[in-house]
């Protein structure tokens, strides 16, 4: 077995000849007019991929994902086609050991290179901009508010997307516009923040905060389509609502120990990751199962 893949965690994939593209997190193998594509175990903090993984992380990841698009039906249209390995294409049928659990096979489409980020709370990024300016990409918010504070409304600011090891971009809409069209921004506004809007409420349900998050689209057969991973402890913010409190960092459903200890060892936040403890690994592979387990109120059984 490939050394770089044991029970509770893949690092990477290699499967038949195709060499797959390596995000920071996910192996993309491009089948023509479809798209594999595997959540692995490996980690990025500040952009950075450490040069261990944290256990069953890309499965956590996957099987959000595939709620998000059950729960949502009917409101968007999204890329998934199926995540059964034994439906797909060979040789890929023939990897269950580096796939299942963690693989979608979805829908190949042109991608909006543009991030949609949706905030209901000021944090992030968005809290240091606010900190010195007053605003949050740009636009104005009210003097006074504290750090992770509710927002008064839900804003849309979206950011360019980056290559691995570089970091996004917050832009103003109207840069959004620039770059996208002015109907087509207006869409995945619209519709991102509906769906920000919806599944907020479904986590309230569940004791969590949803605070921020980001979609991205993409245009297919003349369509304008969700794709990628869906409100995920990797591309959401989530909060226990039971520990929240405005004024200070919050509690989190992600790799959030795995930041704190980089920030204890001095990690200067560029070139090679670093090799992370055990018990880093495992405290923070036990809060994204956890955040799993309340979100969906299934069991974990990987």
């Amino acid at each position: 077995m490939n050394e770089e893949i044991t029970i509770d965690t893949v690092l990477r994939t290699n499967i038949g000849d195709s060499r797959p593209n390596r995000g920071k997190v996910r192996d993309i193998y491009d089948l023509d007019d479809k798209l594999l594509i595997v959540a692995t175990d490996r980690i990025s903090a500040f952009d950075v991929i450490m040069t261990n993984g944290i256990p069953y992380k890309g499965i956590v990841l996957t099987q959000i994902s595939r709620f998000w698009f059950d729960f949502l039906t009917g409101d968007v249209e999204h890329h998934l086609i199926s995540d059964d390995v034994a439906s797909f294409p060979k040789p890929f049928c023939d990897h269950p050991d580096q796939l299942v659990g963690r693989s979608m096979l979805v829908k190949k489409v042109e991608v909006l290179p543009i991030e949609c980020v949706v905030r209901g709370y000021l944090a992030g990024s968005g809290w240091k901009e606010y900190q010195q300016d007053g605003t949050v990409c740009g636009r104005k918010l009210p003097a006074g508010l504290k750090q992770c504070e509710k927002l008064p409304e839900l804003i849309f600011t979206p950011a360019t997307k980056a290559e691995v090891g570089e970091h996004d971009e917050n832009i103003s809409f109207e840069r959004c516009v620039d770059v996208i069209g002015e109907e087509t921004a207006g869409y995945v506004r619209d519709k991102s923040t509906a769906i920000f809007e919806k599944a907020s409420k479904y986590a309230e349900s569940k004791g969590i905060i949803l605070a921020d998050t980001k979609f991205e689209w993409g245009r297919v057969d003349g369509k304008i389509i969700l794709i990628d991973e869906v409100l995920t402890p990797d591309s959401s913010r989530f909060w226990p609502a039971d520990k929240y409190q405005a004024g200070r960092d919050q509690e989190s459903f992600d790799k959030q120990f795995v930041r704190n200890y980089l920030e204890s060892i001095n990690f200067d936040k560029s070139g090679p990751g670093v090799e992370l403890p055990e018990d880093i690994r495992t405290r923070t592979s036990d809060k994204y199962i956890e955040g799993y387990e309340r979100l969906t109120g299934r069991k974990f059984e990987p």
